[in-house]
């Protein structure tokens, strides 16, 4: 059945895309399966967009999808209530980047561990960050992007928050091209695999 979902959104059929989600969500799939099938199809879509046998308008119609069925699963992810927060991080696509999926499951589920997530959402100046880490006074970034392009933005971004006098906050990148080599490019503190990771980060620095 994930294996529709995933069809379903490479495919673009919105509709049936949505349907599945509730079919998978109504019969008890848990609801982090849904996301990682999600972005496992964005993955797919983002590779063709990088190849050129996709091309913006595409993303931005997997971007839709992926925000209805973002609607649906929130409510099912379960959260606790008004406890205290233990950090406060900020979550952006990078400027360029416009793949959500994967920064809303890392927002997602630092949010169910208990950090106040404020997410800028994509294609994010480095400007913008630094303006949020100011206003805020969040001591975590978290820097997303999948496509390659994203590479010098993130290192701008770390750039600009260093420049900024914010030597204090702590920034992790995440996507699908992320490793070790290019966080050392960034200037970044840390890179995480994946959504628990990004958690662990983010406990370590708080």
């Amino acid at each position: 059945m994930s294996k529709e979902l995933i069809d379903a959104i490479v495919d673009m059929r919105e509709e049936d895309a949505v349907k599945i989600t509730a079919q998978l969500l109504d019969g008890g799939t848990d609801p982090l399966v849904v996301l990682d099938a999600c972005r496992e199809a964005m993955g797919v879509i983002g590779m063709r967009f990088e190849t050129g046998e996709s091309f913006i308008s595409e993303l931005i119609l997997a971007g839709e999808i992926l925000s209805q069925i973002s609607a649906i699963v929130k409510p099912r992810i379960q959260k606790g209530g008004a406890e205290k927060k233990i950090g406060k991080v900020i979550l952006g696509t990078v400027q360029g980047d416009i793949h959500d999926i994967a920064k809303d499951i890392v927002g997602f589920m630092l949010d169910v561990n208990g950090f106040e997530v404020t997410n800028l959402g994509v294609d994010v100046p480095p400007a913008k960050f630094v303006e949020a880490v100011k206003s805020s006074g969040a001591k975590i970034v978290g820097l997303s992007g999948f496509l390659t392009l994203a590479f010098d933005p993130m290192k701008d971004t770390v750039a600009a928050i260093k420049a900024a006098g914010l030597n204090e906050v702590k920034i992790m990148i995440g996507g699908g091209q992320i490793d070790e080599n290019i966080r050392q490019y960034t200037g970044a503190d840390a890179y995480g695999k994946d959504a628990m990771a990004a958690v662990a980060l983010a406990k370590s620095w708080s």
